[in-house]
């Protein structure tokens, strides 16, 4: 490539990214919109995005000379790349760069949930010193569900490993991962048996609103709840359904189903305010793959995939 091959890039990105591609024409406009990339979408050989800009047909159509779309993270759900792949455009993900930070934030949420991190910290500042009420529960020991075990799953699984418990996992589109540590498991036995459950699957029109009704109807062992993959795998009434009539032991959630608050309809508002004020709900502004580590690998990882 030369600086004849031009390249948006959609999102704030590590300099490193800038650096390795200043060879090239860059176009870096972190806070671009979608009318502004459709006008000049058709000049570019290269697209980077994350999660906040849709690349659909409409866009694909008018990208005549894109070869490439690079997604920081994973998850693929806002690009077309089916389509893209029809129209010989190469599509990237690289969830190797943040898989280690999902898991890690994973496993805060849950350490952060059982022993009562949040609460207790916030009545200390109150002015209270509660501590029969805040009586933690220990992670060793227990049995934990990972449904989804893929990059983020299997990161979070080998995180739990030195606290001496059981491992059911359940892919549906992935089979033969067993070993010492970690159970594959059919999704019945882990609704069954885990006293903890963390999502870890795509968003696709399979699994919008996977843990709805029937999911939370289905626990048997009052699990505690954590998700770090797309607030849309999660309905919202469902979980706070589940709330209410203790079918969880509690929820950490770094995503929602709709994450832009001032476009909350007044179901949304009313669903996060009740969540909100939950002693054994914590959220988090999906932040779990986002540290400083990752921002720089995932600019590595597309870099590499790219042969660049």
């Amino acid at each position: 490539m030369s600086k004849e091959k031009k390249i948006i890039i959609t999102a704030p990105v590590h300099p490193y990214l800038l650096e390795r591609l200043s060879r090239y024409e860059l176009v870096y406009q972190p806070a671009i919109d979608y009318a502004t990339l459709e006008s000049i979408i058709g000049e570019a050989n290269g697209l980077v995005v994350t999660t906040r800009i849709p690349i659909d047909r409409n866009m694909i159509d008018k990208a005549g000379k894109l070869s490439w779309i690079g997604r920081l993270g994973s998850g693929m759900e806002l690009i077309d790349a089916a389509y893209a792949t029809e129209k010989g455009i190469q599509c990237i993900s690289t969830p190797e760069g943040n898989r280690n930070a999902v898991g890690e934030h994973a496993l805060a949420l849950l350490l952060n949930l059982m022993n009562h991190v949040s609460r207790s910290f916030d009545q200390v500042r109150q002015g209270q010193w509660l501590r029969g009420e805040n009586r933690g529960t220990e992670l060793s020991g227990k049995t934990v569900g990972i449904i989804g075990y893929g990059n983020t799953g299997a990161a979070f699984a080998r995180l739990l490993q030195p606290f001496g418990l059981r491992v059911l996992a359940n892919d549906k589109y992935k089979q033969g991962f067993s070993n010492d540590y970690v159970k594959e498991s059919s999704l019945e036995e882990l609704c069954h048996e885990a006293e903890i459950i963390s999502l870890h699957l795509p968003l696709t029109g399979e699994t919008k609103h996977f843990a709805n009704t029937r999911f939370f109807n289905s626990l048997a062992k009052k699990p505690w709840f954590i998700t770090t993959c797309r607030g849309g795998v999660t309905d919202t009434a469902a979980l706070i359904a589940a709330l209410e009539q203790g079918q969880v032991a509690g929820a950490a959630l770094d995503v929602l189903e709709n994450e832009k608050f001032d476009t909350l309809t007044d179901k949304q508002k009313k669903e996060l305010d009740f969540l909100l004020h939950q002693p054994n709900v914590i959220i988090t502004p999906h932040i779990a793959g986002y540290s400083h580590e990752s921002y720089l690998r995932m600019a590595e990882v597309l870099l590499q995939k790219l042969g660049l």
